[in-house]
């Protein structure tokens, strides 16, 4: 009997170790997707030890389809689109998901994220010539070189006025430099199972190796929204801010938030509550935006549009997806 019970252990410790054999001997996140067949392959997380075994994305809105729900809405004036459900874990709508897409200012979701786990938010940040630096046409947060504030500062004026030089700011701050800070935004991305993302700059200015998903943009999303500061900055609608300038005086302006839902210029739909979110805008982008709103159950919502064609439908658009696919399902 002794015999039998010590071939059965050996059975099943063989058993164990041909099925954990492809995971290999170090810990590795193995999730990824295709976008030539939409379908998921979820690996095991943790598995050095089998006592520490759980699945990834298991908490995660999960779906095989790129396209469903179009023809309930005017999808034809965006590239893309996704709305999703964080209380069912629903993806209830989707429009080219998995396609890749520029992401123009939404990029700064990411960087805001990064800056906020990388560094102390206490950390005085005084402005470089190359942040300072930018075209007539782009977005800033007005900053002058040798401008110096903390970085919890420039984290709103990154998100609310969308400043390319905060950005930039921030950036060389944490990274280094723009390259390095980009190669943090890369690792957290892979990290989050955006894995279909790339990124080259903090601020989302084209660059044809500058791309993402709207699902890869959902997942760093919903990792953005679980943390208490990032919620605090996306849903202020203006900032004060008080700064010293480089020649020692003080300074001071407010940014006001792009965001149309924030800034009063449009409303949600009845039964929602916008908490806040990201705009971007780039000619090859179009009119982008990510947010994060609660519907009158009281569950969270992601939605995202990206490509659409003009301000006034990338909000239409928006607000269809919100009242058609953003309810709790009945």
């Amino acid at each position: 009997m002794k015999c039998i019970d010590k071939l059965l252990s050996l059975l099943l410790v063989a058993c164990l170790g041909l099925g954990l054999v492809s995971c290999g001997s170090e810990s590795t996140d193995q999730t990824s997707y295709d976008l030539e067949t939409t379908s998921y392959q979820y690996g095991i997380t943790k598995v050095n030890n089998i006592s520490d075994v759980s699945f990834y994305g298991s908490n995660l809105c999960v779906t095989d389809q790129d396209n469903f729900g179009i023809d309930q809405v005017d999808s034809h004036v965006a590239g893309a689109g996704g709305v999703f459900n964080l209380a069912t874990g629903q993806c209830t709508y989707g429009q080219n998901l998995f396609g890749k897409m520029y992401p123009a200012s939404t990029t700064k979701i990411l960087t805001c994220l990064v800056a906020i786990e990388q560094a102390d938010l206490d950390t005085q940040v005084t402005v470089s010539a190359h942040a300072a630096d930018q075209t007539s046409d782009s977005s800033v947060a007005n900053l002058a070189e040798g401008d110096a504030m903390t970085l919890k500062d420039l984290l709103y004026g990154l998100m609310l006025r969308s400043g390319n030089d905060a950005a930039i700011a921030i950036a060389e701050t944490i990274g280094g430099s723009e390259e390095g800070f980009a190669k943090l935004m890369n690792e957290k991305a892979a990290a989050l199972g955006a894995t279909h993302s790339h990124f080259v700059t903090p601020h989302g200015l084209h660059e044809d190796d500058h791309y993402t998903t709207v699902y890869d943009m959902y997942l760093i999303f919903q990792a953005a929204v679980q943390n208490e500061t990032f919620l605090q900055v996306i849903s202020t609608p203006s900032y004060d801010v008080s700064y010293t300038g480089a020649d020692g005086q003080a300074k001071s302006q407010t940014w006001v938030s792009t965001n149309r839902y924030l800034n009063g210029k449009e409303s949600a739909p009845a039964g929602f509550t916008v908490v806040g979110g990201k705009t971007g805008t780039t000619y090859e982008a179009g009119y982008c935006l990510v947010l994060y709103s609660y519907n009158d159950q009281n569950q969270p919502i992601i939605s995202i549009v990206y490509n659409s064609d003009c301000t006034l439908n990338l909000y239409y658009l928006m607000n269809e997806l919100l009242y058609t696919f953003g309810e709790a399902p009945s």
